[in-house]
């Protein structure tokens, strides 16, 4: 695998002793001197035992690396300071989910830092559990199906699917909706995420049962729309056959999605590489929004 200006290696098993230096260098740069986690917890006795992925830049240094434990997690991912924000930890993020796919693992888990959890969400991934507290540092468990579908089973699942496929869009996003979803499309990472695939180019076509319940929520999805009026488009469903339908979902033209068989709650399924689910969601949604009307109560918002 390449990048722009980095490359991803994967570790061979025989090879962990010789590159353990080049590891060892980038970990304790972000954990021990950044993060102040103590190195006897950093270097651990898995580390031996894990395959690892690291990033090299052009020059042949490591700038990033992460593992697979024998418990069949995935941990460590880190990137030198000056390489942030530049695919590097996406880049070894995919290599390490794909290798554990390699291997047949039928689920991922991992431990991420509390301000992680968005990237590792954009990536499929979905919390459970209770935060705990690692060397002085909040951390949530996550886990991926990678060839699956994944069950959403809380409101933050929900919110780390709906930032799943909202980052997987290509540029169409299609939203199936009661009232914009309470809970959710209200919550500041969801709406971040539709804000950024917005003003990336992106479209956003939303269908609601009830147009007038955001208008009294004051729902922030209705203020982002007025701002960004070319991405958001909003219809009203009004054919009482399609106003009957009790679900919920959001697809993009991706082949990621997530469905909720009540739309009243957050538990349902998500997945994003599904094309062929994705296509039957297209293929639901699609004749609904052209029996559904324009939402002309929202054009004195300028939506």
């Amino acid at each position: 695998m390449s990048g722009t200006a980095f490359r991803i290696e994967t570790v061979a098993a025989d090879a962990y002793a010789a590159t353990l230096p080049e590891l060892r260098a980038v970990r304790e740069a972000v954990f021990v001197r950044e993060q102040n986690v103590p190195a006897q917890i950093e270097l651990d006795a898995l580390d031996p035992l894990c395959r690892h992925v690291l990033a090299r830049d052009p020059d042949g240094r490591v700038i990033g690396t992460g593992r697979l434990t024998p418990e069949r997690s995935l941990g460590r991912l880190a990137v030198l300071a000056d390489w942030r924000g530049r695919g590097v930890g996406e880049a070894l993020l995919r290599a390490l989910v794909a290798l554990a796919a390699e291997l047949g693992w039928r689920e991922l888990s991992l431990h991420a830092q509390v301000q992680t959890i968005g990237f590792y969400a954009r990536h499929g991934f979905l919390p459970y559990g209770e935060r705990f507290v690692v060397a002085g540092i909040d951390h949530q468990a996550m886990r991926l199906l990678p060839d699956a579908i994944n069950p959403v089973e809380s409101r933050d699942a929900a919110l780390a699917a709906w930032q799943g496929v909202v980052a997987g869009a290509r540029r169409q996003l299609s939203i199936y909706t009661r009232e914009l979803d309470p809970g959710l499309l209200d919550q500041p990472e969801v709406v971040a995420a539709l804000r950024r695939h917005a003003t990336a180019g992106g479209q956003i076509r939303i269908l609601l049962q009830d147009p007038a319940a955001p208008q009294r929520a004051i729902a922030p999805l209705l203020n982002l729309g007025q701002r960004l009026t070319t991405a958001f488009e909003f219809r009203a469903i009004e054919e009482p056959v399609d106003r009957g339908y009790p679900s919920a979902y959001v697809f993009n033209d991706a082949g990621g999605w997530y469905f909720r068989a009540l739309g009243h709650r957050f538990e349902g399924e998500t997945r994003l590489d599904a094309p062929a689910r994705a296509r039957q969601l297209r293929a639901h949604f699609d004749p609904v929004w052209e029996r559904a009307r324009p939402c002309s109560e929202y054009r004195a918002l300028g939506i």
